[in-house]
């Protein structure tokens, strides 16, 4: 194992610990080494307001001089809560950056690089830990593109691709084990979207039970077109500020609304076709409140009217190894479909994951034709 790979795994795991607690700010992990010992370390956090970087070199003190910083995004080079990172790294005499991830921020990218550079900074990218980097912040870059959350649809189901069945649903189609793995997905997201469909049959909480810290409240965000929610439900008996949006149209009953809005429910309204809420204007709003993140946990008609609307970005599939059969047993995706093979939705970039004993999940991003 080289210096440089074994410093830039632990700036990777530093950054890891920010999951949950940069947003909407990026995950970012700084390690800074002289004569091959870490001198100064640094994950950055919303709460915490200063950069990896800077916290590594706080650190650091006197020891930055001539050493080496080991960070997984581009150092920043524009003013917001805080100053530029490279102007940081510049000003403390480090000798040698090596990073993961090229920073997608039109504010950044690349004239962090450009000013180290012409401060005689040897800088340098990890290229083989580019694509880990990458990942750890998949929603910051897509935001960064396209100022909307990542949208990922999540769904469980038999090997035939059933959800639910005709009659008794009671119980759960994957284990424990694949559940515990869902929950690291939700503490990933900043917001959850599901429809009213869900709510009645379920009465989910739809919560981050991962037991980790998160620095915003997962905003669990229902599609409701006539407000149908109950007031007796778990999410509105759980709600708090900032933890519960529910979606409607002008076809909701006054009364209802303003029964919800005393609990401190936010209610929104957007007219879509047919009378029924346009999920494209709920991923927009998200953005709008720079959400990075937002995981579909809904049932079959809310998913084919994402997956076809084009506001999904990618999915996340749990497969248990059982079979539902049957032609009244409901797939992940219902609507009318695609009426031709060739007209099919297409993915790409698929992972496997495996989920011992005998189960598994698929990773995949929809592919967008231009």
């Amino acid at each position: 194992m080289s210096v440089d790979f074994e410093f830039m795994l632990g700036a990777i795991a530093l950054a890891r610990e920010g999951v949950g607690l940069a947003a909407p700010n990026p995950v970012v992990g700084c390690v800074i080494v002289k004569d091959n010992e870490v001198v100064g370390y640094g994950s950055h956090t919303w709460d915490g307001v200063k950069h990896a970087e800077v916290l590594a070199l706080e650190q650091a003190r006197a020891l930055a001089q001539g050493a080496t910083a080991y960070v997984t995004l581009e150092p920043c080079a524009h003013t917001g809560r805080t100053g530029p990172c490279c102007d940081a790294l510049i000003q403390a005499g480090v000798k040698r950056v090596v990073y993961a991830s090229s920073d997608p921020n039109p504010e950044v990218s690349g004239e962090g690089l450009r000013r180290m550079r012409a401060a005689s900074i040897e800088v340098e990218q990890a290229k083989e830990f580019e694509a880990e980097a990458n990942k750890l912040n998949e929603g910051f870059f897509h935001f960064m593109r396209t100022r909307k959350p990542l949208v990922t649809l999540k769904c469980a189901m038999t090997l035939d691709g059933k959800i639910s069945a005709p009659e008794d649903n009671t119980g759960w189609i994957t284990s424990e084990r694949a559940r515990a793995h869902v929950q690291s997905l939700r503490h990933a997201s900043d917001a959850l979207i599901t429809a009213i469909g869900t709510v009645l049959a379920d009465n989910p909480l739809l919560t981050d039970r991962s037991g980790l810290p998160r620095v915003r409240p997962l905003l669990r965000v229902v599609l409701d077109s006539t407000l149908r929610i109950p007031l007796d439900s778990k999410m509105v008996q759980a709600a708090e500020p900032g933890n519960l949006l529910v979606i409607t149209t002008s076809a909701a009953s006054t009364e209802r609304r303003q029964a919800l809005e005393k609990k401190g429910i936010e209610v929104k309204s957007f007219d879509g076709r047919k009378g029924r809420v346009d999920i494209r204007d709920v991923i927009s709003l998200l953005g709008e409140r720079r959400c990075l993140s937002a995981m579909i946990e809904a049932g079959s008609k809310l998913n084919w009217a994402a997956l076809e609307a084009g506001a999904v970005d990618k999915v996340f599939l749990y497969y248990a190894p059982k079979i539902l059969g049957g032609l009244a047993s409901l797939p992940m995706a219902g609507g009318t479909g695609r009426l031709r093979r060739m007209d099919a939705i297409v993915l790409e970039q698929t992972t496997i994951h495996s989920i011992p004993p005998d189960e598994f999940a698929v990773e995949a991003f929809i592919r967008k034709d231009s």
